[in-house]
């Protein structure tokens, strides 16, 4: 149903390098890119992100409540996609773990405008 997921920047050309960063460990790269516009993905394949500066050319800012979660492989590519957000300026919102008892495992990060994401994947229960 989502095509992609397009959070506001101020600072495009400065926190692409985060998603380029992140993008490159999903196997994936830039699929659009305008003077204020980048979306990372595959053109039909799974949902996108894009970063954009506001249209209204306002002030961007996050969403109170909104996350992006991104789908990888295995537990070892959520502690990756966890570890190269740190080291691109990204904050820590919760440390690659297990939450709950459901095969639900998932690292929490906040990208250089704030904006709040996960790497997550499904594993068998223990």
């Amino acid at each position: 149903m989502i095509g992609y997921v397009t959070l506001g920047t101020n600072n495009l050309q400065a926190n692409a390098k985060f998603y380029d960063a992140i993008a490159k460990e999903l196997g994936v790269g830039r699929m659009m890119e305008f003077d204020t516009f980048i979306a990372w993905g595959e053109m039909g394949g799974a949902p996108g992100v894009a970063l954009t500066q506001p249209f209204d050319g306002g002030e961007a800012s996050t969403g109170n409540g909104t996350m992006v979660a991104l789908q990888v492989a295995d537990r070892e590519q959520v502690q990756r996609v966890y570890d190269i957000a740190l080291a691109q300026g990204g904050k820590d919102e919760g440390a690659p773990g297990p939450r709950g008892d459901d095969g639900f495992y998932a690292a929490y990060f906040r990208d250089p405008d704030g904006h709040k994401l996960n790497a997550f994947c499904m594993i068998a229960p223990e």
